[in-house]
């Protein structure tokens, strides 16, 4: 990475980096439309990922149907998203009968997946985030909540690379992502972990320690497979950014891949474990 990309990076940090926990902090329509953004971004350049593999995305239909899921998570309609999702599919399949672009075996398992996998997973966000909404007074929990998630995603995600470049000699994935290591990757979980015991002392003295550590577990295992997940993708696309929306880093999906496989995980642990 040359010097000039390095400080890029930075500064897109820098900056972008209060504003995101200001918004998980005050959630609201504010969160919401933070989670929207992340889906419909992921989304469009997960269309042009898939178009180089000869797939024509149903676009418009898709981007509906990541704007009702993620909007029913926050505002919880009468047909709820598992029921939507029936429907979908079957409206899917019948417009793909009048389209006739391509292979409607591409351009209906990469529809329904783009609209599952970003807007189904994005929409867990605004369910982590909102999942103390009810109780009186403990709003702001769920602000914490999801700052703590972050926060250990990042760092994560920093001690692996530091971690790797460092000290990386047994190569993790080379199908998939030929640099990454298993040093990389421990040092990445130790990290994850660390960072949630951290938060637990200065932030989630709410959460009891098995939750605590469990969610460490998590994002140190869970948010590197989704990272590799995205690179799987990229890789058979044949790119090597989703997009170049933010200078240095990337697409949208690059920068929350990891956040995106685990935020469902953490949401179904929030509903039928704790």
């Amino acid at each position: 990475m040359s010097l000039s990309n390095s400080l890029t990076r930075v500064i897109v940090a820098v900056l972008s980096i209060p504003l995101i926990l200001a918004v998980c902090y005050f959630g609201k329509y504010y969160f919401l439309l933070f989670a929207l953004g992340i889906a419909l971004l992921s989304y469009y350049e997960f269309s042009l990922m898939a178009k180089s593999k000869g797939m024509k995305l149903n676009l418009w239909l898709g981007i509906l149907g990541i704007i009702f899921i993620v909007f029913n998570q926050y505002f919880h309609f009468p047909l709820d998203n598992y029921n939507f999702l029936i429907l979908f599919a079957v409206i899917l399949c019948l417009i793909e009968l009048f389209r006739n672009n391509g292979s409607s075996i591409y351009n209906l398992s990469g529809t329904l997946f783009g609209v599952i996998y970003m807007g189904l997973f994005s929409a867990s966000l605004i369910g982590i985030r909102e999942f103390y909404s009810s109780v009186l007074d403990h709003y702001n929990n769920g602000g914490f909540l999801i700052i703590s998630v972050f926060a250990s995603i990042w760092i994560c995600d920093s001690a692996a690379y530091y971690g790797g470049t460092a000290l990386g000699k047994h190569r993790l994935f080379p199908r998939v992502s030929p640099k990454k290591s298993w040093e990389g990757a421990v040092f990445g979980f130790v990290f994850a972990l660390l960072t949630m015991i951290a938060a637990k002392y200065l932030i989630l003295d709410f959460l009891d320690w098995n939750t605590i550590i469990s969610f460490g577990f998590i994002i140190g295992i869970i948010g590197q497979l989704g990272d590799l997940v995205e690179s799987l993708l990229k890789r058979d696309s044949q790119v090597k950014d989703s997009s170049h929306i933010l200078p240095g880093h990337g697409g949208i999906f690059d920068r929350f891949d990891s956040l995106l496989l685990t935020a469902p995980v953490i949401f179904l642990y929030l509903i039928y474990v704790k």
